[in-house]
Protein backbone atom coordinates (compact mmCIF):
# COMPACT_ATOMS: atom_id res chain seq x y z
CA UNK A 1 0.00 0.00 0.00
CA UNK A 2 1.17 3.24 -0.85
CA UNK A 3 0.85 5.99 1.75
CA UNK A 4 -0.02 9.49 0.62
CA UNK A 5 1.77 12.46 1.60
CA UNK A 6 1.00 13.98 4.62
CA UNK A 7 1.04 18.21 3.14
CA UNK A 8 0.43 19.49 7.21
CA UNK A 9 4.02 20.56 7.71
CA UNK A 10 4.75 22.78 11.27
CA UNK A 11 5.34 26.43 9.59
CA UNK A 12 6.36 28.76 12.27
CA UNK A 13 4.86 32.05 10.79
CA UNK A 14 1.28 30.69 10.93
CA UNK A 15 -1.10 31.92 12.69
CA UNK A 16 -1.53 28.70 14.98
CA UNK A 17 2.39 29.07 16.13
CA UNK A 18 2.84 30.67 19.63
CA UNK A 19 5.83 31.99 18.50
CA UNK A 20 3.74 34.47 15.74
CA UNK A 21 1.78 34.99 18.67
CA UNK A 22 4.25 36.36 21.06
CA UNK A 23 5.61 38.35 18.45
CA UNK A 24 2.49 39.82 17.54
CA UNK A 25 1.81 40.84 20.96
CA UNK A 26 5.49 42.46 21.74
CA UNK A 27 4.96 44.03 18.07
CA UNK A 28 1.57 45.90 18.72
CA UNK A 29 2.14 46.74 22.78
CA UNK A 30 5.48 48.47 21.32
CA UNK A 31 4.22 50.32 18.47
CA UNK A 32 1.04 51.73 20.41
CA UNK A 33 3.72 52.91 23.18
CA UNK A 34 5.32 55.04 19.85
CA UNK A 35 2.21 56.95 19.26
CA UNK A 36 1.20 57.31 22.59
CA UNK A 37 4.54 59.35 22.92
CA UNK A 38 2.78 62.57 21.69
CA UNK A 39 -0.62 61.93 23.44
CA UNK A 40 1.03 61.41 26.59
CA UNK A 41 2.76 65.28 25.97
CA UNK A 42 -0.70 66.48 25.45
CA UNK A 43 -3.03 65.20 27.22
CA UNK A 44 -1.33 63.24 30.44
CA UNK A 45 0.00 59.86 31.07
CA UNK A 46 -2.80 58.78 32.26
CA UNK A 47 -4.88 58.57 29.25
CA UNK A 48 -2.36 56.19 27.41
CA UNK A 49 -3.37 53.49 30.55
CA UNK A 50 -6.55 53.53 28.71
CA UNK A 51 -5.32 53.00 25.32
CA UNK A 52 -2.96 50.22 26.20
CA UNK A 53 -5.83 48.71 28.12
CA UNK A 54 -8.07 48.43 24.89
CA UNK A 55 -5.39 47.20 22.89
CA UNK A 56 -4.40 44.61 25.66
CA UNK A 57 -8.84 43.74 25.13
CA UNK A 58 -8.51 43.88 21.62
CA UNK A 59 -5.60 41.28 21.41
CA UNK A 60 -7.48 39.12 23.42
CA UNK A 61 -9.70 38.70 21.45
CA UNK A 62 -7.41 37.08 18.76
CA UNK A 63 -4.40 35.70 20.75
CA UNK A 64 -3.59 32.92 23.47
CA UNK A 65 -3.50 33.36 27.04
CA UNK A 66 0.17 33.45 27.28
CA UNK A 67 0.80 35.85 24.56
CA UNK A 68 -2.10 37.76 26.48
CA UNK A 69 -0.01 37.75 29.82
CA UNK A 70 3.02 39.19 27.75
CA UNK A 71 1.21 41.79 26.22
CA UNK A 72 -0.21 43.00 29.56
CA UNK A 73 2.84 42.88 31.34
CA UNK A 74 4.76 44.25 29.18
CA UNK A 75 2.15 47.18 28.68
CA UNK A 76 2.38 47.97 32.23
CA UNK A 77 6.03 47.98 32.56
CA UNK A 78 6.13 50.32 29.48
CA UNK A 79 3.79 53.00 30.74
CA UNK A 80 5.64 52.93 33.98
CA UNK A 81 9.05 53.18 32.56
CA UNK A 82 8.22 55.74 29.67
CA UNK A 83 5.24 57.63 31.22
CA UNK A 84 4.75 57.73 34.77
CA UNK A 85 7.26 60.46 36.22
CA UNK A 86 9.90 60.21 36.78
CA UNK A 87 10.39 59.21 33.67
CA UNK A 88 12.98 56.31 32.49
CA UNK A 89 12.88 54.51 35.37
CA UNK A 90 10.43 51.89 36.97
CA UNK A 91 10.04 54.33 40.55
CA UNK A 92 6.74 55.88 41.00
CA UNK A 93 6.63 58.74 43.67
CA UNK A 94 2.88 59.28 43.77
CA UNK A 95 0.94 57.46 46.01
CA UNK A 96 -1.81 57.33 43.36
CA UNK A 97 0.25 56.68 40.42
CA UNK A 98 1.13 53.11 42.23
CA UNK A 99 -1.83 52.09 43.00
CA UNK A 100 -3.59 53.12 39.63
CA UNK A 101 0.20 51.02 38.10
CA UNK A 102 -1.48 47.94 40.03
CA UNK A 103 -4.61 48.81 38.78
CA UNK A 104 -3.92 48.70 35.36
CA UNK A 105 -1.69 45.70 35.70
CA UNK A 106 -4.38 43.30 37.22
CA UNK A 107 -7.40 44.88 35.11
CA UNK A 108 -5.30 44.17 31.84
CA UNK A 109 -4.15 40.67 33.05
CA UNK A 110 -7.93 39.93 33.99
CA UNK A 111 -9.40 41.21 30.85
CA UNK A 112 -6.90 39.64 28.94
CA UNK A 113 -7.44 36.12 30.48
CA UNK A 114 -11.47 35.90 30.79
CA UNK A 115 -11.73 37.38 26.89
CA UNK A 116 -8.65 34.63 25.89
CA UNK A 117 -11.11 31.55 28.18
CA UNK A 118 -14.00 33.20 26.26
CA UNK A 119 -12.63 32.98 23.24
CA UNK A 120 -11.37 29.66 24.03
CA UNK A 121 -14.74 28.14 25.25
CA UNK A 122 -16.39 29.63 21.90
CA UNK A 123 -14.08 27.66 20.05
CA UNK A 124 -14.65 24.16 21.98
CA UNK A 125 -18.11 24.89 20.75
CA UNK A 126 -17.14 25.08 17.48
CA UNK A 127 -15.14 22.12 17.31
CA UNK A 128 -17.83 19.96 18.73
CA UNK A 129 -20.71 21.46 17.35
CA UNK A 130 -18.45 21.18 13.79
CA UNK A 131 -17.79 17.42 15.05
CA UNK A 132 -21.65 16.64 15.47
CA UNK A 133 -22.19 18.51 11.87
CA UNK A 134 -19.70 15.49 10.45
CA UNK A 135 -20.67 12.73 12.37
CA UNK A 136 -24.58 13.43 11.08
CA UNK A 137 -22.85 14.23 7.51
CA UNK A 138 -21.09 10.72 7.64
CA UNK A 139 -24.20 8.98 9.17
CA UNK A 140 -26.27 10.40 5.96
CA UNK A 141 -23.23 9.38 3.83
CA UNK A 142 -23.41 6.05 4.67
CA UNK A 143 -26.94 5.78 4.87
CA UNK A 144 -27.13 6.39 1.08
CA UNK A 145 -24.34 3.89 0.07
CA UNK A 146 -25.33 1.22 -1.56
CA UNK A 147 -23.49 -2.04 -1.35
CA UNK A 148 -19.60 -2.45 0.58
CA UNK A 149 -17.81 -0.71 -2.27
CA UNK A 150 -19.76 2.27 -1.85
CA UNK A 151 -19.64 2.13 1.96
CA UNK A 152 -15.21 1.90 1.60
CA UNK A 153 -16.03 4.88 -0.82
CA UNK A 154 -17.51 6.76 1.57
CA UNK A 155 -15.12 5.67 4.66
CA UNK A 156 -12.06 6.75 3.09
CA UNK A 157 -13.38 10.43 1.85
CA UNK A 158 -14.89 11.09 5.14
CA UNK A 159 -11.37 10.02 6.77
CA UNK A 160 -9.58 12.10 4.93
CA UNK A 161 -11.46 15.08 5.05
CA UNK A 162 -12.20 15.20 9.06
CA UNK A 163 -8.75 13.83 9.92
CA UNK A 164 -6.53 14.00 7.36
CA UNK A 165 -5.29 10.88 6.93
CA UNK A 166 -5.11 8.09 4.21
CA UNK A 167 -7.13 5.10 4.95
CA UNK A 168 -6.88 1.37 3.92
CA UNK A 169 -9.79 -1.06 4.59
CA UNK A 170 -8.73 -4.62 4.90
CA UNK A 171 -12.48 -6.53 5.08
CA UNK A 172 -13.04 -10.65 5.47
CA UNK A 173 -14.33 -12.75 2.67
CA UNK A 174 -17.92 -13.68 4.45
CA UNK A 175 -16.36 -16.86 5.85
CA UNK A 176 -14.37 -14.60 8.21
CA UNK A 177 -11.21 -15.11 6.78
CA UNK A 178 -9.32 -11.44 6.49
CA UNK A 179 -8.41 -10.95 2.64
CA UNK A 180 -5.62 -8.76 2.12
CA UNK A 181 -6.87 -6.36 -0.71
CA UNK A 182 -8.51 -3.63 -1.03
CA UNK A 183 -11.96 -4.00 -2.73
CA UNK A 184 -11.41 -0.67 -4.87
CA UNK A 185 -8.21 -1.24 -5.88
CA UNK A 186 -6.79 -5.06 -5.93
CA UNK A 187 -3.75 -4.31 -6.28
CA UNK A 188 -3.12 -2.11 -3.12
CA UNK A 189 -2.42 -5.05 -0.61
CA UNK A 190 -0.39 -4.56 2.98
CA UNK A 191 3.32 -5.99 3.05
CA UNK A 192 3.19 -9.53 4.49
CA UNK A 193 4.50 -7.91 7.81
CA UNK A 194 1.58 -5.36 8.36
CA UNK A 195 -0.84 -8.02 7.29
CA UNK A 196 0.00 -9.96 10.26
CA UNK A 197 -0.35 -7.07 12.52
CA UNK A 198 -4.18 -6.46 10.43
CA UNK A 199 -4.96 -10.12 10.93
CA UNK A 200 -4.11 -9.76 15.24
CA UNK A 201 -6.22 -7.30 15.24
CA UNK A 202 -9.33 -8.50 13.42
CA UNK A 203 -8.80 -11.98 15.14
CA UNK A 204 -8.85 -10.05 18.88
CA UNK A 205 -11.07 -7.20 18.32
CA UNK A 206 -8.36 -4.83 19.85
CA UNK A 207 -6.10 -1.99 18.01
CA UNK A 208 -2.59 -2.38 17.45
CA UNK A 209 0.44 -1.14 15.62
CA UNK A 210 1.65 2.75 15.60
CA UNK A 211 1.01 4.30 18.58
CA UNK A 212 -0.32 1.53 20.54
CA UNK A 213 1.56 -0.94 22.71
CA UNK A 214 0.91 -3.77 20.40
CA UNK A 215 3.11 -4.14 17.50
CA UNK A 216 4.32 -0.36 18.17
CA UNK A 217 7.04 -0.55 15.31
CA UNK A 218 3.99 -0.98 12.83
CA UNK A 219 3.52 1.54 9.97
CA UNK A 220 0.26 1.95 10.23
CA UNK A 221 -2.05 1.91 13.06
CA UNK A 222 -4.72 -0.84 12.70
CA UNK A 223 -8.52 -0.32 14.17
CA UNK A 224 -11.01 -3.41 14.56
CA UNK A 225 -14.08 -2.49 12.97
CA UNK A 226 -16.77 -4.59 15.57
CA UNK A 227 -20.48 -4.80 14.80
CA UNK A 228 -23.03 -6.06 17.10
CA UNK A 229 -22.79 -9.35 15.24
CA UNK A 230 -20.08 -10.09 13.00
CA UNK A 231 -16.36 -8.57 12.57
CA UNK A 232 -16.36 -7.24 9.16
CA UNK A 233 -12.59 -5.96 8.81
CA UNK A 234 -9.70 -3.26 9.79
CA UNK A 235 -9.21 -0.04 9.23
CA UNK A 236 -5.69 1.20 8.56
CA UNK A 237 -4.28 4.55 9.11
CA UNK A 238 -1.61 6.62 8.86
CA UNK A 239 -1.11 8.68 11.74
CA UNK A 240 1.72 11.45 12.76
CA UNK A 241 0.69 11.91 15.88
CA UNK A 242 -1.59 9.64 18.31
CA UNK A 243 -5.08 11.01 18.65
CA UNK A 244 -5.88 13.03 22.13
CA UNK A 245 -8.19 14.65 24.73
CA UNK A 246 -12.02 14.56 22.51
CA UNK A 247 -10.62 13.30 19.13
CA UNK A 248 -10.29 9.91 20.82
CA UNK A 249 -14.23 9.98 20.89
CA UNK A 250 -15.13 11.97 17.78
CA UNK A 251 -12.81 8.86 16.20
CA UNK A 252 -14.23 6.31 18.01
CA UNK A 253 -17.94 7.43 17.30
CA UNK A 254 -16.75 7.75 13.42
CA UNK A 255 -15.34 3.58 13.91
CA UNK A 256 -18.67 2.91 15.58
CA UNK A 257 -20.64 4.25 12.29
CA UNK A 258 -18.32 2.86 10.34
CA UNK A 259 -18.37 -0.57 11.51
CA UNK A 260 -22.33 -0.27 11.63
CA UNK A 261 -22.55 0.35 7.96
CA UNK A 262 -20.04 -2.49 6.97
CA UNK A 263 -22.17 -4.99 8.97
CA UNK A 264 -25.32 -4.15 7.58
CA UNK A 265 -23.84 -4.63 4.07
CA UNK A 266 -22.15 -7.66 4.97
CA UNK A 267 -25.19 -9.11 6.32
CA UNK A 268 -27.46 -8.10 2.87
CA UNK A 269 -25.02 -9.56 0.85
CA UNK A 270 -25.52 -12.61 3.19
CA UNK A 271 -28.96 -12.39 2.58
CA UNK A 272 -29.19 -12.20 -1.00
CA UNK A 273 -26.63 -15.03 -1.59
CA UNK A 274 -28.90 -17.16 0.68
CA UNK A 275 -31.69 -16.14 -1.37
CA UNK A 276 -29.60 -16.95 -4.83
CA UNK A 277 -28.90 -20.31 -3.42
CA UNK A 278 -31.95 -21.41 -1.92
CA UNK A 279 -33.72 -19.93 -5.55
CA UNK A 280 -31.18 -22.60 -7.55
CA UNK A 281 -31.70 -25.07 -5.38
CA UNK A 282 -35.62 -24.83 -5.74
CA UNK A 283 -34.67 -24.45 -9.74
CA UNK A 284 -32.41 -27.08 -9.54
CA UNK A 285 -34.96 -29.72 -8.17
CA UNK A 286 -37.84 -28.51 -10.38
CA UNK A 287 -35.59 -28.52 -13.99
CA UNK A 288 -34.63 -32.51 -12.32
CA UNK A 289 -38.02 -33.29 -11.56
CA UNK A 290 -39.38 -32.02 -15.19
CA UNK A 291 -36.79 -33.45 -17.18
CA UNK A 292 -37.22 -36.97 -15.26
CA UNK A 293 -41.14 -36.79 -15.66
CA UNK A 294 -41.10 -35.68 -19.39
CA UNK A 295 -38.65 -38.14 -20.15
CA UNK A 296 -40.01 -40.97 -18.51
CA UNK A 297 -43.07 -41.08 -20.40
CA UNK A 298 -42.08 -41.28 -24.13
CA UNK A 299 -38.83 -43.51 -23.09
CA UNK A 300 -41.05 -45.94 -21.24
CA UNK A 301 -44.20 -45.48 -24.35
CA UNK A 302 -40.84 -46.72 -26.84
CA UNK A 303 -39.74 -49.75 -24.47
CA UNK A 304 -42.94 -50.95 -24.14
CA UNK A 305 -43.78 -51.06 -28.07
CA UNK A 306 -40.42 -52.45 -29.10
CA UNK A 307 -40.30 -55.09 -26.44
CA UNK A 308 -44.71 -55.57 -27.46
CA UNK A 309 -43.31 -55.65 -31.16
CA UNK A 310 -40.64 -58.28 -30.63
CA UNK A 311 -42.49 -60.72 -29.37
CA UNK A 312 -45.43 -60.20 -31.44
CA UNK A 313 -45.93 -62.78 -34.21
CA UNK A 314 -47.62 -60.88 -36.95
CA UNK A 315 -50.54 -58.77 -36.78
CA UNK A 316 -50.18 -55.83 -38.84
CA UNK A 317 -52.68 -53.43 -37.47
CA UNK A 318 -50.88 -53.47 -33.95
CA UNK A 319 -47.89 -53.26 -35.50
CA UNK A 320 -49.06 -50.54 -36.98
CA UNK A 321 -50.31 -48.85 -33.68
CA UNK A 322 -47.28 -49.55 -32.06
CA UNK A 323 -44.79 -48.06 -34.83
CA UNK A 324 -47.29 -44.91 -34.05
CA UNK A 325 -46.66 -45.01 -30.81
CA UNK A 326 -43.41 -45.09 -30.98
CA UNK A 327 -43.13 -42.24 -33.61
CA UNK A 328 -45.62 -39.81 -30.67
CA UNK A 329 -42.80 -40.92 -27.97
CA UNK A 330 -39.83 -39.91 -30.07
CA UNK A 331 -41.43 -36.77 -31.59
CA UNK A 332 -41.91 -35.93 -27.87
CA UNK A 333 -38.43 -36.52 -26.88
CA UNK A 334 -37.30 -34.61 -29.88
CA UNK A 335 -39.44 -31.42 -28.71
CA UNK A 336 -38.09 -31.55 -25.24
CA UNK A 337 -34.27 -31.97 -26.94
CA UNK A 338 -35.15 -28.95 -29.02
CA UNK A 339 -36.46 -27.06 -26.43
CA UNK A 340 -33.40 -27.37 -24.30
CA UNK A 341 -31.50 -26.44 -26.79
CA UNK A 342 -33.06 -23.73 -28.03
CA UNK A 343 -33.06 -22.39 -24.75
CA UNK A 344 -29.08 -22.91 -24.94
CA UNK A 345 -28.32 -20.70 -27.76
CA UNK A 346 -30.87 -17.79 -26.19
CA UNK A 347 -28.56 -18.38 -22.84
CA UNK A 348 -25.57 -18.59 -25.08
CA UNK A 349 -26.40 -15.17 -26.79
CA UNK A 350 -25.08 -17.43 -29.93
CA UNK A 351 -28.96 -16.55 -32.06
CA UNK A 352 -28.41 -14.71 -35.46
CA UNK A 353 -31.12 -13.38 -37.15
CA UNK A 354 -31.17 -14.56 -40.96
CA UNK A 355 -33.47 -12.48 -42.72
CA UNK A 356 -35.42 -12.89 -45.38
CA UNK A 357 -38.62 -12.20 -47.60
CA UNK A 358 -41.46 -14.97 -47.23
CA UNK A 359 -44.67 -15.61 -47.62
CA UNK A 360 -46.88 -16.11 -44.62
CA UNK A 361 -48.90 -19.30 -45.96
CA UNK A 362 -45.85 -21.00 -46.37
CA UNK A 363 -45.01 -20.87 -42.68
CA UNK A 364 -48.32 -21.35 -41.20
CA UNK A 365 -49.20 -24.52 -43.79
CA UNK A 366 -45.54 -25.74 -42.06
CA UNK A 367 -46.23 -25.21 -39.08
CA UNK A 368 -49.95 -26.97 -39.07
CA UNK A 369 -48.67 -29.41 -41.08
CA UNK A 370 -46.12 -30.66 -38.46
CA UNK A 371 -49.17 -30.31 -35.77
CA UNK A 372 -51.72 -32.37 -37.41
CA UNK A 373 -51.91 -34.90 -35.32
CA UNK A 374 -52.08 -32.45 -32.62
CA UNK A 375 -54.74 -30.16 -33.87
CA UNK A 376 -57.19 -33.43 -34.70
CA UNK A 377 -59.26 -32.79 -32.10
CA UNK A 378 -59.69 -29.21 -32.70
CA UNK A 379 -61.34 -27.05 -35.20
CA UNK A 380 -59.02 -24.95 -36.53
CA UNK A 381 -59.10 -21.74 -38.42
CA UNK A 382 -56.95 -19.28 -39.90
CA UNK A 383 -57.44 -15.78 -41.43
CA UNK A 384 -54.78 -14.34 -43.34
CA UNK A 385 -55.34 -10.79 -44.57
CA UNK A 386 -56.10 -9.87 -47.92
CA UNK A 387 -53.97 -8.77 -50.23
CA UNK A 388 -51.24 -9.86 -47.57
CA UNK A 389 -47.86 -8.66 -49.04
CA UNK A 390 -44.37 -10.48 -48.40
CA UNK A 391 -42.98 -10.59 -45.14
CA UNK A 392 -39.37 -10.35 -43.88
CA UNK A 393 -38.38 -12.43 -40.90
CA UNK A 394 -36.28 -15.67 -39.96
CA UNK A 395 -38.16 -18.64 -41.02
CA UNK A 396 -36.52 -21.54 -38.66
CA UNK A 397 -37.17 -18.96 -35.71
CA UNK A 398 -40.54 -17.71 -36.47
CA UNK A 399 -41.68 -21.47 -37.21
CA UNK A 400 -40.39 -22.44 -33.69
CA UNK A 401 -42.41 -19.31 -32.32
CA UNK A 402 -45.56 -20.41 -33.98
CA UNK A 403 -45.11 -23.98 -33.54
CA UNK A 404 -44.71 -23.28 -29.82
CA UNK A 405 -47.97 -20.88 -29.46
CA UNK A 406 -50.02 -23.64 -31.47
CA UNK A 407 -48.87 -26.26 -29.59
CA UNK A 408 -49.74 -24.30 -26.10
CA UNK A 409 -53.15 -23.61 -27.04
CA UNK A 410 -53.78 -27.12 -28.39
CA UNK A 411 -52.38 -28.74 -24.70
CA UNK A 412 -55.15 -26.08 -22.60
CA UNK A 413 -58.31 -25.77 -25.19
CA UNK A 414 -60.57 -28.55 -24.44
CA UNK A 415 -61.36 -31.46 -27.27
CA UNK A 416 -63.01 -29.83 -29.91
CA UNK A 417 -63.33 -26.24 -29.49
CA UNK A 418 -61.67 -23.80 -31.96
CA UNK A 419 -58.47 -22.45 -32.28
CA UNK A 420 -57.81 -19.14 -34.31
CA UNK A 421 -54.99 -18.04 -36.08
CA UNK A 422 -55.09 -14.29 -37.41
CA UNK A 423 -52.55 -12.99 -39.61
CA UNK A 424 -52.48 -9.01 -40.73
CA UNK A 425 -49.78 -6.61 -41.80
CA UNK A 426 -50.49 -3.21 -40.37
CA UNK A 427 -47.99 -0.42 -40.08
CA UNK A 428 -44.49 -1.86 -40.90
CA UNK A 429 -45.48 -5.18 -38.12
CA UNK A 430 -46.50 -8.45 -38.93
CA UNK A 431 -49.30 -9.41 -36.10
CA UNK A 432 -50.05 -12.98 -35.90
CA UNK A 433 -52.74 -13.68 -32.64
CA UNK A 434 -53.41 -17.27 -31.69
CA UNK A 435 -56.71 -17.75 -30.04
CA UNK A 436 -58.09 -20.64 -27.81
CA UNK A 437 -61.23 -21.31 -25.88
CA UNK A 438 -59.14 -22.89 -22.53
CA UNK A 439 -59.56 -21.88 -19.64
CA UNK A 440 -57.14 -18.85 -20.28
CA UNK A 441 -54.44 -18.01 -17.29
CA UNK A 442 -55.18 -16.48 -13.50
CA UNK A 443 -53.97 -12.83 -13.76
CA UNK A 444 -51.30 -13.00 -11.63
CA UNK A 445 -49.76 -15.20 -13.69
CA UNK A 446 -50.32 -13.31 -16.89
CA UNK A 447 -46.64 -11.54 -16.37
CA UNK A 448 -44.65 -14.99 -15.39
CA UNK A 449 -45.65 -16.95 -18.28
CA UNK A 450 -42.58 -15.82 -20.35
CA UNK A 451 -40.50 -16.65 -17.62
CA UNK A 452 -37.91 -19.70 -17.64
CA UNK A 453 -39.15 -23.20 -16.19
CA UNK A 454 -42.16 -20.97 -14.99
CA UNK A 455 -45.40 -23.52 -14.84
CA UNK A 456 -49.04 -22.24 -13.56
CA UNK A 457 -49.70 -23.93 -10.59
CA UNK A 458 -51.85 -26.25 -10.70
CA UNK A 459 -51.17 -26.78 -14.33
CA UNK A 460 -51.99 -30.61 -15.80
CA UNK A 461 -50.51 -30.51 -18.88
CA UNK A 462 -46.75 -31.74 -18.77
CA UNK A 463 -43.55 -29.67 -20.43
CA UNK A 464 -40.77 -27.71 -18.53
CA UNK A 465 -42.11 -24.38 -19.07
CA UNK A 466 -39.57 -23.45 -21.49
CA UNK A 467 -41.79 -23.14 -24.54
CA UNK A 468 -43.14 -19.54 -24.02
CA UNK A 469 -39.58 -18.49 -22.71
CA UNK A 470 -38.10 -19.60 -26.31
CA UNK A 471 -41.09 -17.81 -27.82
CA UNK A 472 -40.20 -14.63 -26.21
CA UNK A 473 -36.28 -15.07 -27.06
CA UNK A 474 -36.96 -15.31 -30.18
CA UNK A 475 -39.27 -12.37 -30.68
CA UNK A 476 -37.14 -10.35 -29.00
CA UNK A 477 -34.62 -11.50 -31.46
CA UNK A 478 -36.59 -9.87 -34.04
CA UNK A 479 -36.98 -6.75 -32.27
CA UNK A 480 -40.51 -7.36 -31.94
CA UNK A 481 -42.89 -8.35 -28.70
CA UNK A 482 -44.70 -11.10 -27.57
CA UNK A 483 -48.05 -10.18 -25.04
CA UNK A 484 -50.88 -12.24 -23.67
CA UNK A 485 -54.04 -11.65 -22.31
CA UNK A 486 -57.13 -13.63 -21.58
CA UNK A 487 -60.60 -13.15 -23.77
CA UNK A 488 -63.84 -12.12 -22.57
CA UNK A 489 -65.83 -15.36 -23.40
CA UNK A 490 -63.16 -17.60 -21.93
CA UNK A 491 -60.16 -18.76 -23.36
CA UNK A 492 -56.07 -16.96 -24.17
CA UNK A 493 -54.58 -14.73 -26.60
CA UNK A 494 -51.25 -14.46 -27.91
CA UNK A 495 -50.34 -11.56 -29.66
CA UNK A 496 -46.88 -11.33 -31.95
CA UNK A 497 -46.25 -8.52 -33.53
CA UNK A 498 -42.39 -8.23 -35.70
CA UNK A 499 -41.00 -5.21 -37.29
CA UNK A 500 -40.90 -6.13 -41.14
CA UNK A 501 -40.55 -3.19 -44.06
CA UNK A 502 -43.68 -3.24 -46.66
CA UNK A 503 -41.54 -5.40 -49.29
CA UNK A 504 -40.12 -3.85 -52.00
CA UNK A 505 -39.96 -6.07 -55.70
CA UNK A 506 -36.06 -5.21 -55.78
CA UNK A 507 -35.37 -6.10 -52.43
CA UNK A 508 -36.92 -9.59 -52.48
CA UNK A 509 -34.24 -12.07 -53.69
Amino acid sequence: MKPRKNNSKPNLISWDSILFQYSVAVFVVVVTALICIPIASAQGYHVVSFIMLFVVSTLATILGIGPILLASTLSSLIWNFFFIPPHYTFHISKTEDILLFFMFFFIALLNGTFTSRLRKQEKITRDREARTNSLFQLTKDLSKAVGIDEVQRVTEANLEKYFSVSSFLILQDGNNLLENKNRLNAENKLSSTEFKVASWVFENSKKAGKHTEDFPSAFYTYYPLVGTRIVPGVLAIKLEEPFVGDKIAFWNAFITLISNALEREFLGELVQKGKILEESDKLYKTLFSSISHELRIPVATIMGASDTLMTLQSNSKIQSELNYEISIASLRLNRLIENLLNMSRLESGRISIRLDWYDINDLLNKVVDELKEELKPFRLSINIQDEMPLVRFDFGLMEQVLYNLVLNACQHAPLKSSIRLNVRHNGGMLIIEVLDRGAGFPEGALSCLFDKFYRVSGSKTGGLGLGLSIVKGFVDAHKGNVSVGNRKNGGAKFTVKIPTPDSVIEEIS
